[in-house]
């Protein structure tokens, strides 16, 4: 089963220094249909305004992902880590116990373009800790590549929950296929351009929501970059 979740049925919330597009329930916009997909509980798509940000404020026992796609992204937490976050890294801090953090953009004159996503643990009430990565240029180009698992490879990052998060950049001829338990739950989610998953087209924002496959393939992308989740 598959089933396409288009990018303006999303949840809108404009803060005038903040945009954000919510693909599940989240703050003011509830949604009982859309409450999350497997353990991957939200997803939004924030667009920061210049010297604009997040003030601190605390999470609690929730792998917490920050994915850039334009500006920078400050981050500053209870643990001492003071960060900034640009395209092409790869955040993870988990809440564990507690932690309170903040995020701000100070690119002068420049949105801070970005993906918050949280998936829910495992296990809970474990310390917090925060690892920040480069995904390497070039390394999802045509691919898609690990960059957060519970069981990381190839220099994701680990988080505490039994799921993976995948990354790729498809353009024309270039596809790639990854299998999966039936018994669990994917989730993919584009982030730009246009492709097809198993045959059905996505255009950015759209996400497809799976269940009951063995294998996903990713392909007839047009200038396409590409989230990919196996959850549970």
């Amino acid at each position: 089963m598959l089933k396409v979740r288009k990018s303006l049925d999303r949840g809108y919330a404009d803060h005038g220094w903040l945009k954000s597009f919510h693909s599940f329930s989240f703050a003011g916009y509830y949604d009982p249909d859309h409450m999350g997909w497997g353990n991957l509980r939200v997803i939004n798509e924030d667009r920061v305004a210049p010297g604009r940000g997040f003030g601190t404020h605390g999470h609690r026992d929730m792998e917490i992902i920050s994915y850039v796609l334009e500006g920078n992204l400050a981050h500053k937490d209870s643990m001492g880590n003071i960060k900034g976050i640009p395209p092409g890294d790869v955040q993870r801090m988990s809440a564990g116990t507690g932690v309170t953090h903040s995020e701000f953009n100070h690119a002068e004159g420049q949105t801070t373009h970005f993906l918050q996503i949280w998936i829910e643990p495992n296990v809970t009430g474990v310390a917090p800790s925060y690892e920040q990565i480069t995904v390497p240029k070039g390394s999802t180009r045509g691919q898609l590549k690990l960059v957060a698992a519970e069981q990381p490879a190839d220099g994701a990052v680990q988080i505490n929950a039994d799921a993976a998060m995948y990354a790729g950049l498809f353009d024309g001829a270039e596809s790639a296929s990854v299998d999966i338990d039936p018994s669990r739950k994917a989730y993919v989610h584009l982030v730009r351009g246009a492709l097809s998953v198993n045959g059905t087209p996505l255009a950015a924002g759209d996400a497809a929501l799976i269940e009951g496959e063995s294998r996903i393939t990713l392909d007839s992308g047009k200038d396409a970059e590409v989230l990919l989740f196996d959850l549970v």
